[in-house]
């Protein structure tokens, strides 16, 4: 039986191993403070649901371990700075940047990227946080320990927001799901809408993007890519160096779920092409105690993670 150890034991990690239990594959999620002499990492092949984590004594024996895949890869994308430098050698399009260094540079900032700038810490943050939206006369809303830690990008005026996600094989072999177009509120990915052909002039510049990515960084799984749509194209925003939120609906959309696709990249299953036949929708369930009212609607499935309700959500 082949073995996997997942860095992280949260909800993806544990769909990882739902998807691992048909094929064959013992999933092995790990919380980052497990005793490293409980983990079967030494005969498993080892992949993250995360792109940063601290030093414990277990990610120290993961950093050495010959099988962890993209070991190499999760530093770059993980900080925003390095990110953008690889969309820039690669040439591919992204809103313009910099990194903002200094208040001083405000000035400078404004009459390069226009009047609406976006600042982004370049690393940790999510579905929203760590993130300003800008105008000159907000810039002291930026707490000052942000400067030399942040980047900062022109705000775009986009149409809406698309992710693609695919995996690459060990052999430089892709595959891909159609874009799947997603709706966010301050932040917050809340829906995902998939349809078995997408824009066919976005499916083609995002594929193109994202190979582009993968080959460069050697990459081997799933990742995801995140854009803006404009009238001159796609934009990247974010990549994910993993299985990611707006893929869920792969789960019961498609032949192949993004999870079980991640699973045969990195142990060196075959890879087939994604079938999608009908539309899907996923909603992120937020703030919301289970109702189990919901599974009465034709067609629904429901991903119960088990996560309290917090106050503020």
């Amino acid at each position: 039986m082949k073995q996997v150890c997942v860095l992280g034991n949260g909800q993806l990690g544990r769909m990882l191993r739902q998807a691992g239990e048909p094929l064959g594959i013992a999933v092995w999620p790990v919380g980052l403070e497990a005793d490293p002499e409980a983990v079967p990492f030494q005969q498993s092949v080892i992949t993250a649901e995360i792109e940063r984590w601290p030093e414990t004594a277990l990610t120290r024996e993961l950093a050495r371990h010959p099988a962890f895949v993209n070991r190499d890869v999760f530093p770059i994308i993980a900080d925003r700075l390095t990110q953008k430098q690889l969309f820039d050698k690669l040439g591919l399009a992204t809103a313009p940047w910099q990194l903002l260094a200094d208040k001083s540079e405000w000035p400078a900032v404004f009459a390069r990227l226009g009047e609406l700038a976006i600042v982004k810490r370049r690393v940790g943050g999510y579905d929203g946080r760590g993130q300003w939206r800008l105008r000159e006369n907000e810039i002291d809303q930026l707490p000052a320990d942000n400067y030399g830690e942040c980047i900062v990008e022109q705000g775009i005026n986009f149409s809406g927001e698309v992710s693609l996600v695919g995996a690459r094989a060990h052999d430089g072999s892709t595959v891909f799901y159609p874009l799947t177009r997603n709706l966010h509120q301050d932040g917050i990915l809340r829906a995902s809408v998939a349809f078995p052909q997408a824009n066919a002039r976005q499916q083609e510049q995002a594929e193109s993007m994202l190979t582009a990515i993968m080959n460069e960084l050697n990459y081997v799984g799933v990742m995801a890519m995140e854009c803006f749509v404009t009238a001159e194209g796609l934009l990247i925003n974010e990549l994910a160096p993993r299985v990611h939120n707006s893929g869920h609906w792969t789960q019961n959309g498609a032949s192949i779920s993004q999870f079980e696709l991640h699973l045969r990249a990195i142990t060196g299953l075959p890879l087939p092409p994604p079938v999608v036949n009908s539309p899907s929708v996923m909603i992120n369930l937020i703030g919301t105690d289970l109702n189990y009212d919901w599974l009465k609607l034709p067609l629904v499935h429901l991903h119960w993670y088990d996560k309290e309700v917090a106050p503020g959500s």
